[in-house]
């Protein structure tokens, strides 16, 4: 079971205080990285294939399980959308999460791998933490408290999206080659590198990251599930980013994404699009 697609704007006035629910993210947090950190690189880590062909390790199982145990402790009414248990609960206030993004990485003991937990409210993604244990790294936000990260000594640093004004001069991830091959949209792949200054594949949760912090213009990827980039979009659209889907849209159920610095984001569309 999956949420229903979204049909409110992101962009809609919000006025809640979301401070306590992302201290709550921030903590759930803390309980997965406790709990993929004991198993990251384990010579004995237990691998499943599940029914899409992907790698499911115990990690990823006992990850979700701990985030659960700390939502219904801390939040039994509200509902929860894991990759790896599915759907319970009430949407109108709703946890999206990915036990680990990367699990190819975790099990293979590539240390490019990510916690994800979004706060949905009506629909809308309005709390997100991304955390890299295996890289020090962590970054959060919520709606109207900025967006954030902790990977230096100096702590906590408000995130703030690049200025950068042309897709000439801009910096650009497209995941990987084969994700626009097989969604028939490899020409406008092709199209882009050609148009930009620089493009790397860097994959998965880094890239929006990187974004978020001011260091790439665009990022794009196909076959994205909710869990994938729900806590994705509080942290880009409070560092000044826009996030939607390859068209446009404002969903987490179209199965793509794209998300830019703001200014370039119509010019990126019209690039992807050819228009």
């Amino acid at each position: 079971m999956t949420p229903e697609p979204l049909v409110r704007s992101w962009n809609e006035p919000f006025t809640d205080d979301l401070t306590s629910d992302l201290e709550l993210a921030l903590r759930i947090a803390d309980a997965a990285d406790a709990v993929t950190m004991s198993r990251f690189d384990a010579a004995d880590l237990s691998v499943q294939t599940k029914a899409d062909a992907s790698p499911v390790t115990e990690a990823d199982l006992a990850a979700e399980r701990a985030i659960r145990d700390v939502l219904a402790s801390e939040r039994p009414e509200d509902g929860v959308f894991g990759e790896e248990f599915g759907a319970s609960g009430d949407a109108s206030r709703q946890w999206i999460i990915d036990p680990i993004d990367g699990t190819a990485n975790y099990l293979k003991g590539i240390p490019m791998w990510t916690t994800l937990i979004a706060l949905a409210i009506d629909g809308v993604p309005r709390v997100g933490v991304a955390s890299q244990p295996a890289l020090g790294r962590r970054w959060w936000a919520a709606t109207g408290l900025g967006a954030w990260t902790d990977g230096d000594a100096a702590g906590p640093r408000r995130l703030h999206v690049s200025t950068v004004s042309t897709v000439a001069e801009s910096s650009i991830s497209f995941q990987s080659i084969s994700q626009w091959d097989e969604a028939g949209r490899a020409d406008a792949l092709v199209r882009m590198s050609r148009a930009v200054w620089r493009d790397r594949g860097y994959g998965d949760t880094w890239p929006y990251m990187l974004l978020a912090e001011g260091r790439l213009e665009f990022v794009a990827e196909f076959g994205v599930k909710e869990y994938d980039i729900a806590a994705l979009v509080p942290i880009i659209t409070e560092a000044g980013g826009r996030f939607t889907d390859i068209d446009g849209n404002d969903s987490l159920s179209s199965r793509s994404s794209l998300a830019t610095n703001g200014i370039l984001h119509r010019a990126f569309l019209d690039l992807v699009h050819d228009r």
